[in-house]
């Protein structure tokens, strides 16, 4: 790597480089193998579905079998029927992620009930690779995984179909080998210590959101969406204002709880996460404000970055 007139060049004639697009129905899995796959948390893992709502890029760099190489993984939200907005921004994110993809990893689970026609129709019009994933093979028989090997090579036409478990990190190896045949020969997109394309606040806002999502039921997480106002770097501590936005005067209730224990709670688990992340000390406040069907409002929307 040599700089000319401030911009990085890159002399390895070999080096690989591409897109590689995550995607799947809700639930599948897709946030956890994003993680294994960059080595860091960078997407929100619950049981619940539809916790990604963002295209989240993780950026690796590494050299596998002699072959210097950059992988942009994106993760993206599970593929649904729009009810709101929100939602229609979701699947634009999933479209887009498509669009240039050099390699696409369909992820399904050895649950999957195959009512897929949403993520084919979509995976039919991409132009990458695709590799098959089956997750969660940790669950499941040996009979029961080559059941849903042999169903997909009916039903899909792949470079490969691969079962694996991301919780227990079974079968990663060979996904990788699979991913690297599939890149192109390409200078890197992102200078090569950059991890991923998002702001420090973006991910400040994303673990607050994954502790409301893991500390309430029903619609209460899907009617969130957490603001950062603050964020200051400071010396010995970082210092973070974020508001908690609802559609409902209720919901606002709910999330502060009696007394305020909840938000103390939240609040409490949020800053221990966002100091491992930051690795330094966390003054964090919250405040809960209500903002009526924020989730059909694309003014609001493109406000808190639900662009693609």
């Amino acid at each position: 790597m040599e700089t000319t007139e401030g911009v990085e060049v890159y002399n390895n004639p070999d080096h690989r480089a591409g897109f590689v697009s995550i995607v799947g129905k809700p639930n599948v899995g897709k946030s956890t193998l994003m993680n294994v796959l960059v080595g860091e948390k960078m997407s929100i893992i619950t049981s619940k579905a539809q916790t990604t709502r963002h295209r989240i890029m993780g950026i690796l760099n590494g050299v596998h079998e002699g072959v210097d190489f950059q992988l942009v993984y994106s993760d993206t939200p599970g593929i649904i029927k729009p009810q709101y907005k929100l939602h229609e921004s979701m699947m634009e994110f999933v479209q887009g992620s498509l669009e240039d993809a050099d390699v696409v990893l369909f992820v399904t689970d050895i649950f999957e009930k195959h009512d897929d026609e949403e993520v084919l129709e979509r995976l039919a019009k991409t132009e990458g690779a695709v590799i098959l994933i089956i997750n969660k093979t940790d669950l499941a028989t040996e009979e029961q995984i080559n059941e849903k090997i042999a169903f997909w090579k009916e039903k899909l036409f792949t470079a490969a179909i691969i079962p694996i478990s991301a919780l227990k990190q079974e079968g990663i190896n060979t996904l990788f080998t699979a991913i690297m045949e599939c890149l192109p020969v390409h200078p890197p997109y992102f200078p090569k210590d950059e991890l991923t394309d998002k702001p420090e606040r973006f991910f400040a806002a994303e673990i607050i959101r994954e502790k409301v999502f893991l500390n309430y039921k029903k619609e209460i997480p899907y009617s969130t969406e957490i603001i950062v106002e603050e964020f200051k770097d400071k010396k010995d501590i970082l210092v973070i204002r974020a508001v908690i936005l609802v559609e409902r005067q209720s919901q606002k209730g709910i999330i502060i709880g009696d007394k305020g224990t909840m938000l103390k709670k939240i609040g409490s688990a949020a800053r221990a996460d966002l100091e491992q992340f930051f690795g330094k000390k966390v003054f964090l406040e919250q405040y809960v404000k209500v903002e009526p069907d924020w989730r059909n409002k694309v003014q609001k929307l493109k406000q808190f970055g639900y662009e693609s």
